[in-house]
Parts: C-alpha cells; structure tokens; sequence
C-alpha cells in the first residue's frame, strides 16, 4: 500500500482468560522471529511498519490494539501491569514465545512494562513517550505540558476526563501542526496519511476512553521500575523530535541498564517508518543473541 508499511498480512481477536478480546495485526512469515509492537497514542493494530523489510528479515510482527481501542475490549481503570498481563496471555494464545517488542510513541511505556514484566525478550523504544512527570524534567517542559502533567497527578480522574473529548481529527491536527517538515513528507504522503487516518478512526471506533486511560498512565508517574529491567534495550530517537522526549532519550537511556542510545540524524518522530531496517536488525538480533 505504502513504502512505509503494507495492509496487515492476518487480522484476528483472541480471547483472554476474563472474556475480554484482544484485536491484533500481524505481518511478515508466520514462523518468522516475533516482535511484538505497541502502536503510538490513539492508532489501531492496521498501522504496522517496515513494508518489504519485515519480509525480508524474517519477521513476524504482531501489532496489538490496546484495551478500548480498536478491536479489544474496554478495560476501565487497567494498568501497566494489567497490559502486561494480557501480553503474556496473547503471547501463549498466538504462539509467539518470548517476543522481542517495539514500543512506539505513547507505546512505549507500556512496552517498558512488558520488558519490565519479563514479557519481552528484547526491547526498542522508538520516538517514545518519556516519562514527562519524572522531576528531573519538572524545569524543562514547556508551560502547556507542564500544566497537563500537574493536572493528572493531582487529579488523575479529572485528567482521564478531559482526554476522553479527544478525537480522531483532534490526533490528526495535533499531529500534523506539532512535527517538522521532515516528519510531514511521511505523515502527508497520500498512502501513509489513508493509512494513518483509518488506524485513528478505528481507535477512536469505541469512543475515546481507550485512548484517555493511555494517555493518563503515559503522562503519570510509570509505577516500574527501569533500573531493574535486563533485557537488552534500544532507544531510539530522530535528532529533529520536539514532541516524545524533553531530552532525546537520554535520561530516559541512563535509567535502564545497558540501553543503547540512537540519535538519528534528518528526520523527527517518523522515524519508525522511515528506519525500520536499523530497528529490526539492531532488535532482533539482540532478542537472539541476549544481547
């Protein structure tokens, strides 16, 4: 469909052991090394990466829709422990052993908890959504973010709120008005902005509640602990993102131990799309080797 990602290979729910469905996309060989992605803030499992490169590395990547979004189940109130949780079971379900995971944009601490969990066997943090309420950045944020963050954690309940009016053309706009013009030549080709735009308006398909429970774990403090995670780490980060990290990754790498830091030069927050190669070598090979 794109150069940046094909339409899902398979697509399927799977049913957890309360009932609930987990909606999930897959690419690449079927017997193929596991990677499990965690998809950025209000996009559906159909937003995959890595078109022509899955295949060719022999990946087998499995993207899932968080609870509320999507095709999964609302799960109000769920945690990071509770996400990990139903990826254990949907790794048992879907036969994917000990997968190697990606967590992308708002993704990515809820791919901090599997790896936290002992779920991942192997990590990449892409463009990922630092941990903004940690003090070390309480100086650095700018006014409107800052605001946000204080909101939710003296009002957790009241934030959670606020995000649930969000919508799909609200993502887009945001998206679209906050990202470099290096990002905007991924986000504005025709095939990735159709594509983009149908993982947003399935997302948002169950109302915005999916979406506001993601966003006020994300932008809480992450209740895990990173230095005690030990499976190999990648960060990953475009030198020209303003949006994921106050600092590019670094004291977010500095936490975990053994996290190798990349700062890649000419693009922002696509980077996902635009080096999907890099990414998957680096990870997969790292899920084999341990490290």
């Amino acid at each position: 469909m794109s150069e940046f990602f094909d339409a899902p290979d398979r697509l399927g729910e799977s049913a957890l052991p309360d009932g609930r469905l987990l909606g999930w996309a897959e690419w690449g060989p079927p017997d193929g090394a596991p990677v499990l992605l965690c998809p950025g803030a209000a996009t559906s499992r159909w937003l995959g990466f890595g078109a022509g490169v899955v295949e060719a590395l022999g990946v087998r990547l499995v993207s899932v829709d968080r609870p509320g979004l999507g095709a999964s189940t609302p799960a109000p109130g769920r945690t990071f422990s509770e996400f990990a949780d139903d990826m254990r079971h949907l790794c048992l379900l879907r036969g994917l052993g000990h997968p190697a995971v990606v967590g992308n944009s708002q993704g990515a601490p809820f791919a901090l908890a599997c790896a936290a969990e002992g779920v991942a066997s192997a990590l990449a943090v892409v463009s990922g959504a630092d941990e903004v309420a940690a003090p070390q950045f309480a100086s650095v944020l700018e006014p409107d973010l800052r605001g946000l963050v204080e909101r939710t954690e003296r009002d957790p309940a009241g934030a959670e709120e606020l995000f649930a009016s969000f919508t799909a053309d609200a993502m887009w706009d945001m998206v679209m008005a906050g990202s470099p013009e290096c990002d905007l030549a991924v986000y504005q080709d025709p095939d990735f902005a159709f594509g983009y735009r149908r993982a947003l308006d399935e997302a948002f398909a169950q109302g915005a509640a999916g979406y506001a429970r993601d966003t006020v774990l994300a932008m809480g403090r992450w209740p895990f602990a990173l230095d005690e995670i030990r499976v190999p780490v990648d960060i990953w980060y475009g030198e020209q993102d303003t949006s994921h990290s106050p600092d590019n990754g670094a004291l977010l790498a500095a936490r975990i131990p053994g996290a190798h830091r990349h700062v890649v030069p000419g693009i922002g927050g696509a980077l996902l799309w635009t080096h999907p190669r890099s990414i998957l070598t680096s990870l997969v090979g790292k899920a084999t080797s341990g490290g």
